[in-house]
């Protein structure tokens, strides 16, 4: 049984015909140390690597020929201190967990994991490339990829620098076409 907000976002977004990826997480785990939100790893077994609207690019772990596989190459972005500081406000504990890049916007801007607790308790937080002044560079959503992609195609949620337009369709291209 999918996740609940898997489940939710398949009637917002409808699979790719061609099938998600088929990714051992197992054998990631093993090998890496990192385990991986369920949201996350059912979302990826529906739909794969690819992209929401045109707009918005999904990373995956390593899937052959699929050039969304970058998702274990990332690692720790290199962000400014005064970055890190901005988020770290944001936070409860003010402490910054680690962070794991896991979406990036044709605007440059970057969804991220908060790494921060059990895989199931990531949370998800956006650096805005652009934003008016005197306006935080990142949004911090208190729930996991499934849920905070929901609340970014319904509308809930704005943590872009564009708006998604939430009327009409949304389309999931896979990197295997059709």
């Amino acid at each position: 049984m999918p996740h609940p907000a898997v489940v939710r976002l398949r009637e917002l977004l409808p699979p790719p015909g061609s099938g998600g990826d088929a990714v051992d997480w197992e054998r990631i785990e093993q090998t890496t140390g990192l385990a991986f939100p369920a949201d996350y790893r059912d979302f990826v077994e529906l739909y794969g690597g690819g992209e929401i609207d045109a707009y918005l690019s999904v990373s995956t772990p390593p899937v052959p020929g699929s050039p969304y596989a970058d998702l274990l190459d990332r690692g720790e972005p290199a962000l400014p201190d005064s970055f890190r500081e901005e988020l770290g406000a944001l936070l409860p504990t003010g402490a910054l967990p680690p962070l794991l890049p896991f979406v990036d916007s044709a605007s440059s801007d970057v969804a991220f994991w908060l790494c921060d607790g059990a895989p199931d308790d990531w949370r998800v937080a956006v650096f805005r490339r652009q934003t008016p002044h005197g306006t935080s560079r990142w949004t911090v959503f208190d729930g996991g990829a499934a849920a905070w992609c929901v609340a970014v195609l319904t509308g809930e949620a704005h943590p872009f620098s564009e708006r998604l337009a939430v009327s009409g369709g949304h389309e999931f291209a896979s990197w295997r076409g059709a």
